[in-house]
């Protein structure tokens, strides 16, 4: 079979690699609560982060830096940058963050596909 699919419900972390068989990507699910975080402060090796915000509004911490996010942003971090995430004190937050080798990027849709 060329494809896989699944079905997912709210949780606080669900990561689709292993779900959906994922060779080039890492994807995962996020819900924080009002109030709550990321419990840890995290970089990566060689793998660059794009977080899409679905629901709700909260902060990212890059660097030292605060980063106000809400539904309808994107955001990409490189992978030396330390982050931490946190849901508003009023909202939970929602997003998807897609984890991916920075500079593995060889062809994308009108350059790769075949029509």
């Amino acid at each position: 079979m060329n494809y896989s699919k699944m079905s997912v419900s709210d949780g606080a972390r669900i990561e689709l690699h292993d779900l959906l068989g994922l060779t080039g990507a890492e994807i995962s699910l996020n819900i924080l609560s009002a109030g709550t975080g990321v419990p840890f402060i995290h970089s990566h090796r060689q793998n660059e982060e794009i977080y899409a915000i679905l629901d709700g509004k909260g902060q990212a911490v890059i660097d030292g830096e605060t980063v106000t996010l809400k539904s309808g942003d994107w955001l990409r971090i490189s992978p030396i940058a330390k982050r931490q995430f946190f849901a508003a004190a009023d909202s939970d937050i929602k997003y998807l963050c897609i984890q991916v080798k920075e500079n593995s990027l060889c062809g994308y849709t009108m350059t790769d596909a075949i029509v």
